[in-house]
């Protein structure tokens, strides 16, 4: 399944955390023209259960534990800031945002910021999840040489045997390295060695 482009928001949802009338009126009214479905969340009330992108005022931070789950739930945040003070950049700065809008707000710049948030929170999970591959086969890695190491001295076979056992074994069972692998240092059992 592809993933929707960043530049096409027509049909997403929104939800607004925005405390100036006159600001959330203009990301209203932008917002409306791009066919996004737009949701208004103030303190006290419920929480839209689903949203495709956050827009928050800096005036609502911090956050309590209530609504933080929803800035830290994948959803691209687009921070709105009214002061620079380095206090109220690291409340913004702990949500994450992928993108951020200046006060008083303007109707321009603010499909920017919405295809900036999109584009960085798309790269962003990208990454999070080569990472993790990364991570699952280093620790497969060491699995495999495990079992290479053992069948190296069971089979009194170097290394490039070994692992070709272990390869022809995986393809033999139709299963990954990894797998045989893990069973080999698991069972202690190993392939057999070419006679």
């Amino acid at each position: 399944m592809s993933k929707p482009s960043s530049f096409s928001l027509r049909g997403r949802k929104a939800l607004v955390a925005i405390k100036d009338e006159r600001d959330l009126s203009i990301v209203r009214r932008q917002l409306e023209r791009l066919g996004i479905d737009v949701r208004s969340w103030e303190p006290g009330h419920g929480i839209e259960p689903h949203a495709d992108i956050v827009l928050i005022d800096d005036e609502f931070l911090p956050l309590n534990s209530t609504i933080e789950h929803i800035f830290h739930g994948g959803v691209p945040v687009v921070a709105l800031l009214g002061t620079e003070t380095p206090s109220r950049l690291k409340l913004l700065l702990e949500l994450d945002p992928a993108s951020f809008l200046v006060k008083p707000l303007r109707s321009a710049g603010i499909y920017a910021a919405l295809v900036m948030a999109f584009e960085r929170n798309g790269r962003t999970n990208e990454l999070k999840e080569q990472i993790s591959k990364l991570e699952q086969r280093l620790r497969s890695r060491r699995i495999v040489l495990a079992a290479v190491l053992q069948v190296m001295h069971l089979h009194s076979v170097a290394e490039p045997e070994a692992f070709a056992l272990i390869r022809r074994a995986a393809m033999e069972r139709r299963k990954t390295i990894e797998e045989i692998s893990a069973e080999i240092t698991a069972r202690g059992s190993s392939p057999r060695a070419a006679g």
